[in-house]
């Protein structure tokens, strides 16, 4: 299978960089394996919203994946209480 490329945006970046360290390096392992399976067991396409999300604890990850350039693009990361508003 070929690895996707995966792009964290200024916005998704900012809301990891606002997370405590330990939560924000298990997010972004999440994140990173996104390259080899974007679709993972778990993972929901949104509806009303653009992309899909994985969960991890309480936080969600929030991407965008296109097949035909094999690109994964991280939108949003934060609680699960602030995620969607």
């Amino acid at each position: 299978m070929a690895h996707y490329e995966v792009v964290i945006s200024k916005t998704a970046q900012k809301q990891l960089d606002k997370l405590p360290d330990a939560v924000a390096d298990v997010l972004l392992e999440a994140i990173k394996k996104l390259s080899n399976n974007p679709r993972p067991a778990g993972h929901i396409k949104l509806k009303g919203r653009q992309g899909h999300r994985i969960r991890n604890g309480d936080y969600r990850i929030i991407y965008d994946n296109f097949d035909k350039i094999l690109l994964v693009d991280v939108i949003a990361v934060g609680h699960r209480k602030d995620i969607y508003n």
